[in-house]
C-alpha cells in the first residue's frame, strides 16, 4: 500500500507445537477511514482473537524479561525480588508455574482469614462458656438481692421524715438564739452615742492646739535665721582678723629670707672670687676642638644617612605588611565563600560532604589528579548565570568525582562505597582533553540571534572537569541567549539547527524525525540556581597564596636589613656620644676663667638688688595691730545682739514645748477613747455578723423544712395538699410553714434515727452490690446463650474442617509449584553464574524469602560483583553503576534463553552504558547463545556496535538507513547496489 494513505504489518510466528503450521498475522491500517483489519493466515478476525493468539504463544510486551527497551533497564533493576520472580515465571516457566503461585497466594489469604475465623469463635466460644457458668450462681442470687432491694426501698422512703424532723428542731434552736443576738446588737448601739460625741469635742481642741504650735515654730524659725546672720558676720570678722596675721607671718618670713640669701650670695662670690686666683690660663685647645668637630660631622652625616634607611626600611615594611594583611583578607573572604559551598554539599548531600573530608586527607593514595565534586570545583564568572549551568548538568554528575585513572576510581569507590557505606558518585575525565576543544560555529555567528556566551565560557573549572563537561554535556556547543533570543525563537530554530540552547529563562532542546525529517523542539523553565551562586575563583586564590608567600620573603628580608641598620645606627650613636664628650671637656677648659668672671659680676648684681629690696617689719607689725583691734569692737557688738536673739529663742521653744504636752495629753485622751470606740465597734460588728449568720441560717433551714416535706411527700406519693390517712400517722408536729404531716406507721418497726437509718441502707447496699450485673431477664439470657453455644460448637467443627482442607491443597499445590520453581532457578543460577565467571567477575541467582509459608513474599535476588576485592551485592539502582546494571541485566536475559518458551526477544540499546570490553564479551554471549539449536529467536537493536565483532551465519544483520536525502522506493536496485560493491571491492588491491 502506498505509505501515505496507509500501511500493512506482518508477523509471521513461527512455533514447533503446532501441527497447522506458522502462525501468520497480519495488521492492514488505512489512514482514510482511521482504522485497522486484522488477518490471522489471510483469514479476518478481530484485534481480541489476535491478542489471544500472542497470549497462547507467551509472548509478553509488558515482560521486561522478554521485551527491554533502553529507558526500561532502570526499571528492571528496580523490580524487586517479588517482581522479578513473577516476571520469570511468565517467560520461561511451565504455563501452570504462575498458576499454581497465584493459587498458594490466594490459598494462603483463605487460610488466613480460616485461622483468625476459627481462633477468634474458639475464643469467643469460651467467654460464652465461662459467662454461662458464672450466670448459674446469677439465677440463684437474684432473688436474695431483690430481698436487700425491697428494704433499701423502704429506708429511703423514711429517711426524709427524719431527716425532715432534725431540720425543724434545728430551726427552732437557730430562731431563738437570732432573738437574742438581736436585742444583744441594740444594746450596744446605744451605748457608743456618749462616747462618739466625746471624741468630737477633743478633736476640735485637738485643733486649736495645733495652730499655736505651728504660730510658734514660725515665730523660732524667724529667730534662728537673725542668730544665723549674727554668726555668719562674727565668723567672717574672725577670718579678716585671720588673714591679718597671716599677711603679717608672710612679710616677717620673707624678710628672713632675704637675709639668708644676702648671706649666702656673699659667700659664693668670696668662693669664685678665690677659685678665679687660682685658676691656671688658658692653654692652646682650638686644633684638638676643630679635629673633633671634624670627625663629630662626619659620624653626624653617617648616622643620617643610616636613619634614613632605617626610616625607608620601617616605611617598606608597613607597606608589606599592609599588602600581607590586605592579601589574608582576600584568601579568608574566598575561604568563607567556599565554605558555604561547602555547607550547602554537607545539607543536601552529607555522604558526599563525607567522602570529601576523606579524599583531602588521603589524596596521597591517587596515582594521578582527583577532583573533588563537579559543584565545589567550578567558579561561576557571573552568579546571575549559575541557573544554566545547574539546569544543564544532572544533579547526580554536579555531585561527582572526577577521576583521571580507572584504577584510582576503584581505589576510591571500594573505600567509599564498600567500607564507609557512603552513596556517592563518580566518573573519569576522557583520556584525550575536551577542554579546549572549538565549537562548531563561532560565537559571531550566532550574536544576531541574542546568544551572547557557550555555556563552558560562564565558568572556570579544573582540566579534567571542563573536559568531561566538554565530552558528555557539550557545553561548548551549547549556546546562552537573552530575552531577545526567545523571542525570535522559531526563527533561531529553524536557521541555526541547534540542538540546545538556553535563552534568558528556558531551555530549548531541539530534535529531528529520522523519519520525516520534521523538527521537534520542546522547552522547560529554568529552576532557580541553589549551589553555584557562590563564586570562589580558585586560580585568583593560588595567585593571592604566592603573593603571600613572596610578600613573607620581601618581608624577612626587609625585617633582617632592618635588624643590621639598627646595630650600625647604634655603633654610630655611641661614636657621636663619645665625640660630644670630648668635645665638651675642651670647651669647658677653654672657658671656665670667663665663666667664673661672669659669674662673680651676676652675683654681685643680684647682691645689690637685695640689698636695696629692704621692709620695716615694726611699721607693718603697728599697723595689723590698729586693724585688728577696731574689728574686735565690732565683733564684740555683733556678740551681745546675738545673745539677745538667743535668749528670745529659748523663750519661744519653752512656749512651744507646752503646748506640745498639752497637744499630747489631748492625743492621748482621744486615742484612748477611739480605741474604747473601736473594741465597742468591733463586738458590734461581731454581734451584727452573728446575727446576719443566725438569719441566714434560719432562712436557709426554713426553706430546707420545706423542700425536705415536699421530698418526703413525694417519696410516700402524696400530693401537696393531701392529708396523711390516719391509720399512718403516728404524731402530727408543727412544722414552720403551717402545715401538718407525719410519717407513715408502716415506717414505725424501721430506725428512728438519722445515722442508724443510713448505717443500714449502707449494710443493705453493700448486701446488694455483692449481687451486681443481675436483672430480672437473667434466666432468659441464660436460656438463649446455651442455644448460641451449641450454634458456635457446629460452626466452629465445620471451619476446622474446611481449614484442614485448605492446608491440604496447598501442601499439594506448594510441591507442584516450589520443587519446578528451585529446579529452574538452579538452572538460571547456574548459567548466570558460569556468564559472569567467562568475564573474570561473579553473580549469583538464588530464591529468597523470610518465611516459608509468605509465598507472596517469595524473590528472585541477583548478586553481582565486577572487583575481586568486593563482596557480592544485590543489584540495585544505586550501588551498581549503569554500565553495570545493563551487563547484569543482559546476562540474566541470556541466562533465561535456553530455558525460554517464548517465540522471541528484544533488547534495545542496552549496550549504551557499557564500557568496549563488557560490550564486546556481552554481544560474544549474545551470539553464542542466540544461534544455539531450538531456542528463541533474539532481536538485538542498537545505534552503534563496536569493530571487528564476531558475527554468525545464522544471524542477520539490518541496517535502517532513513532521511532526508534517501532514495525513494521506486528508484531502490538492489542488485545495482551489489554491482557497484564488487566493483570498489575489485578495484581495491589496486590502490
Amino acid at each position: 500500500m502506498d505509505g501515505r494513505c496507509g500501511a500493512v504489518v506482518l508477523l509471521k510466528a513461527r512455533n514447533k507445537f503446532r501441527t497447522s503450521g506458522n502462525l501468520i498475522i497480519t495488521r492492514e491500517i488505512d489512514v482514510a477511514k482511521n482504522q485497522s483489519s486484522w488477518f490471522i493466515n489471510k483469514k479476518s478476525t478481530t484485534q481480541k482473537v489476535v491478542e489471544e493468539q500472542v497470549a497462547a504463544l507467551n509472548i509478553q510486551v509488558g515482560n521486561l524479561c522478554q521485551f527491554l527497551p533502553q529507558d526500561k533497564v532502570g526499571e528492571f533493576a528496580k523490580l524487586s525480588k517479588i517482581e522479578l520472580l513473577e516476571a520469570t515465571e511468565k517467560s520461561i516457566g511451565p504455563p501452570e508455574m504462575h498458576r499454581y503461585h497465584c493459587e498458594l497466594k490466594n490459598f494462603r489469604e483463605k487460610e488466613k482469614q480460616l485461622e483468625t475465623s476459627c481462633k477468634e469463635k474458639t475464643e469467643y466460644l469460651e467467654k460464652m462458656i465461662q459467662r454461662n457458668e458464672r450466670y448459674k450462681q446469677d439465677v440463684e442470687r437474684f432473688y436474695e438481692r431483690k430481698r436487700h432491694l425491697d428494704l433499701i426501698e423502704m429506708l429511703e422512703a423514711k429517711r426524709p421524715w427524719v431527716e425532715y424532723e432534725n431540720v425543724r428542731q434545728e430551726y427552732e434552736e437557730v430562731k431563738l438564739a437570732r432573738d437574742r443576738v438581736k436585742e444583744e446588737v441594740r444594746k450596744l448601739k446605744e451605748g457608743q452615742i456618749p462616747m462618739t460625741r466625746r471624741i468630737e469635742e477633743i478633736e476640735r481642741q485637738r485643733h486649736t492646739l495645733e495652730a499655736r504650735i505651728k504660730e510658734k515654730a514660725t515665730d523660732i524659725k524667724e529667730t534662728s535665721q537673725k542668730c544665723k546672720q549674727k554668726q555668719d558676720i562674727i565668723e567672717r570678722k574672725d577670718k579678716q582678723i585671720e588673714e591679718l596675721q597671716q599677711a603679717l607671718t608672710v612679710k616677717q618670713n620673707e624678710e628672713h629670707d632675704r637675709q639668708r640669701r644676702i648671706s649666702n650670695t656673699r659667700k659664693m662670690i668670696e668662693d669664685l672670687q678665690n677659685e678665679l686666683k687660682t685658676a691656671e690660663n688658658c692653654e692652646n685647645l682650638q686644633p684638638q676642638i676643630d679635629a673633633i668637630t671634624n670627625d663629630l660631622r662626619r659620624v653626624q652625616d653617617e648616622k643620617a644617612l643610616c636613619e634614613g634607611e632605617v626610616i625607608d626600611k620601617r616605611g617598606e615594611k608597613e607597606s608589606l605588611e599592609k599588602e600581607r594583611k590586605s592579601v589574608g583578607d582576600n584568601i579568608v573572604r574566598f575561604d568563607n565563600l567556599m565554605n558555604q559551598k561547602e555547607d550547602k554539599l554537607r545539607q543536601r548531600y552529607r555522604d558526599t560532604y563525607d567522602a570529601v573530608l576523606w579524599l583531602r586527607n588521603n589524596r596521597d593514595k591517587f596515582k594521578q589528579r582527583v577532583c573533588e565534586p563537579i559543584m565545589l570545583t567550578i567558579n561561576m564568572k557571573d552568579n546571575k548565570n549559575a541557573k544554566y549551568i545547574e539546569n544543564h548538568i544532572s544533579s547526580n554528575d554536579l555531585r561527582a568525582f572526577v577521576f583521571e585513572s580507572q584504577e584510582d576510581m576503584e581505589i576510591f569507590l571500594k573505600e567509599i562505597r564498600d567500607n564507609k557505606k557512603l552513596r556517592v558518585n563518580a566518573v573519569i575525565a576522557p583520556k584525550s582533553s575536551y577542554a579546549d576543544k572549538a565549537p562548531s560555529r563561532s560565537l559571531n555567528e550566532l550574536k544576531p540571534y541574542g546568544f551572547f556566551s557557550y555555556l563552558r565560557e560562564l565558568f572556570d573549572a579544573p582540566d579534567p572537569v571542563m573536559s568531561f563537561l566538554c565530552c558528555h554535556y557539550h557545553i561548548h556547543e551549547v549556546p546562552v541567549g537573552t530575552e531577545r533570543t526567545r523571542e525570535r525563537i522559531e526563527r533561531v530554530i529553524q536557521e541555526t539547527r541547534l540542538k540546545q540552547m538556553y535563552t534568558a529563562e528556558e531551555k530549548y532542546v531541539v530534535k529531528t524525525s529520522f523519519y520525516s525529517n520534521k523538527v521537534i523542539s520542546s522547552n522547560t523553565s529554568l529552576k532557580v540556581a541553589q549551589f553555584l551562586t557562590v563564586t570562589v575563583d580558585l586560580e585568583q586564590r593560588r595567585h593571592l597564596e604566592e603573593q603571600l608567600k613572596e610578600i613573607n620573603r620581601k618581608l624577612q628580608a626587609v625585617e633582617a636589613g632592618l635588624i643590621a641598620l639598627c646595630e650600625r645606627n647604634k655603633h654610630l650613636e655611641h661614636k657621636d656620644n663619645e665625640l660630644r664628650q670630648k668635645k665638651k671637656e675642651l670647651l669647658e677648659r677653654k672657658t671656665k676663667k670667663r665663666q667664673l668672671e661672669q659669674k662673680i659680676s651676676s652675683k654681685l648684681g643680684s647682691l645689690k638688688l637685695m640689698e636695696q629690696d629692704t621692709c620695716n617689719l615694726e611699721e607693718e607689725e603697728r599697723k595689723a595691730s590698729t586693724k585688728i583691734k577696731e574689728i574686735n569692737v565690732q565683733k564684740a557688738k555683733l556678740v551681745t545682739e546675738l545673745t539677745n536673739f538667743v535668749k528670745i529663742c529659748t523663750s519661744l521653744h519653752i512656749q512651744k514645748v507646752d503646748l506640745i504636752l498639752q497637744n499630747t495629753t489631748v492625743i492621748s485622751e482621744k486615742n484612748k477613747l477611739e480605741s474604747d470606740y473601736m473594741a465597742a465597734s468591733s463586738q458590734l460588728r461581731i454581734t451584727e455578723q452573728h446575727f446576719i449568720e443566725l438569719d441566714e441560717s434560719r432562712q436557709r433551714l426554713l426553706q430546707k423544712c420545706k423542700e425536705l416535706m415536699k421530698r418526703a411527700r413525694q417519696v410516700c406519693n402524696l400530693g401537696a395538699e393531701q392529708t396523711v390517712p390516719q391509720e399512718y400517722q403516728t404524731q402530727v408536729p408543727t412544722i414552720p410553714n403551717g402545715h401538718n404531716s407525719s410519717p407513715p406507721m408502716a415506717f414505725q418497726d424501721l430506725p428512728n434515727t438519722l445515722d442508724e437509718i443510713d448505717a443500714l441502707l449502707t449494710e443493705e447496699r453493700s448486701r446488694a452490690s455483692c449481687f451486681t450485673g443481675l436483672n430480672p431477664t437473667v434466666v432468659e439470657e441464660h436460656t438463649k446463650r446455651e442455644e448460641e453455644i451449641e450454634q458456635l460448637t457446629e460452626e466452629l467443627k465445620i471451619k476446622k474442617v474446611e481449614l484442614d482442607k485448605y492446608r491440604e491443597n496447598i501442601s499439594q499445590v506448594k510441591e507442584r509449584w516450589l520443587n519446578p520453581l528451585k529446579e529452574l532457578v538452579e538452572k538460571i543460577n547456574e548459567k548466570f553464574s558460569n556468564f559472569f565467571s567467562s568475564m573474570q567477575c561473579a553473580g549469583e541467582v538464588d530464591l529468597h524469602t523470610e518465611n516459608e509459608e509468605d509465598y507472596d513474599k517469595y524473590g528472585i535476588r541477583i548478586r553481582v560483583k565486577f572487583r575481586s576485592s568486593t563482596q557480592l551485592h544485590e543489584l540495585t539502582p544505586h550501588h551498581q553503576s549503569g554500565g553495570e546494571r545493563s551487563v547484569s541485566t543482559m546476562l540474566y536475559l541470556m541466562a533465561l534463553q535456553e530455558l525460554n518458551r517464548c517465540p522471541f526477544r528484544v533488547v534495545d540499546e542496552i549496550n549504551q552504558g557499557m564500557d568496549p570490553i563488557n560490550e564486546r564479551r556481552v554481544f560474544e554471549m549474545v551470539v553464542n547463545t542466540a544461534c544455539k539449536e531450538n531456542t528463541s529467536q533474539y532481536f538485538f537493536i542498537t545505534p552503534k556496535l563496536l569493530q571487528n565483532l564476531p558475527y554468525s551465519e545464522k544471524m542477520t544483520v539490518l541496517f535502517v538507513y532513513n532521511g532526508p536525502h534517501m532514495l525513494e522506493p521506486n528508484r531502490w536496485n538492489l542488485k545495482a547496489f551489489q554491482r557497484r560493491r564488487r566493483r570498489i571491492t575489485f578495484t581495491q588491491p589496486s590502490q
